[in-house]
């Protein structure tokens, strides 16, 4: 199912968060959005997730608008991630995660066996199938990550829409659940601080600064030494992933851009 914000600006106390920002994820693709903090990146989310809804322009899910979708079907449409877990209640993961069935569900209707195995299998799927009886609240910031996550794919949704999706994960964990973004076959909108994996996960990257969409393209296209020294004020070598052949970033703790001199 193909995404595409049209024009969205979002307006709020009378700062323009995001301005004019027009950007397509086709059906099966995984886009990422880059750009520093406060770039407008987690708004945009929003409004795909429908969190917010934009105060100019039209997001359009499958060729429909998003906000003229009853709240249900859009919600078994698109599944979200976000950077805030809404875990403080003290129910079990295996709760946690059943809520992920919710779009699906009619008032207090219970699960079905192949519901129950579902929630089994993405519990298994993210490696916390033996904390199904655990309180959330007694979880570490990776594990509750990862109970979301399997929440996430229960709802068995056609788009997934993931802020800063790797946060509190260790490496290995960041490399299972990129893999399972790009081996999932949905359409993926995801941000990350972390150039070198969105670089590895993404087939476009949308980079945003101050608002606005600066640049958009492939990964090798975007980051260049020039675009992560104008918008992340850093200078960075690129050099080829000698597997893969991704573009990487190189950095040095000396690496502000205000003391080197310009990147071609």
């Amino acid at each position: 199912m193909e995404v595409r914000m049209d024009g969205i600006s979002v307006s709020r106390s009378g700062r323009e968060l995001v301005r004019d920002l027009s950007l397509e994820v086709g059906s099966g693709q995984v886009v990422g959005l880059i750009g520093p903090n406060g770039s407008g990146k987690t708004t945009a989310l929003r409004c795909v997730y429908r969190a917010l809804k934009p105060t100019v322009g039209t997001v359009w899910l499958g060729g429909e608008d998003l906000a003229t979708l009853p709240l249900r079907r859009s919600a078994r449409s698109v599944a979200a991630l976000t950077q805030e877990d809404g875990t403080d209640l003290d129910f079990t993961v295996e709760e946690i995660v059943a809520l992920g069935r919710t779009p699906h569900l009619r008032g207090n209707q219970a699960l079905s066996a192949r519901e129950r195995e579902l929630c089994r299998g993405a519990m298994a799927r993210l490696g916390v199938l033996h904390l199904a009886g655990r309180s959330v609240l007694t979880l570490s910031g990776g594990e509750r990550r990862r109970v979301l996550a399997a929440r996430m794919l229960v709802q068995e949704p056609q788009v997934l829409v993931l802020d800063e999706p790797t946060n509190h994960l260790d490496m290995r964990h960041q490399l299972d659940l990129l893999s399972l973004l790009r081996e999932s076959g949905l359409t993926v909108l995801v941000t990350l601080h972390d150039l070198n994996l969105a670089s590895a996960v993404c087939d476009r990257l949308g980079v945003l600064s101050r608002g606005e969409l600066v640049a958009s393209g492939t990964p090798a296209e975007v980051l260049t030494p020039r675009l992560i020294r104008d918008v992340f004020g850093v200078t960075a070598s690129v050099v080829p992933h000698p597997l893969t052949g991704d573009p990487q970033l190189l950095y040095s703790l000396s690496s502000s851009a205000d003391e080197k001199e310009p990147c071609p």
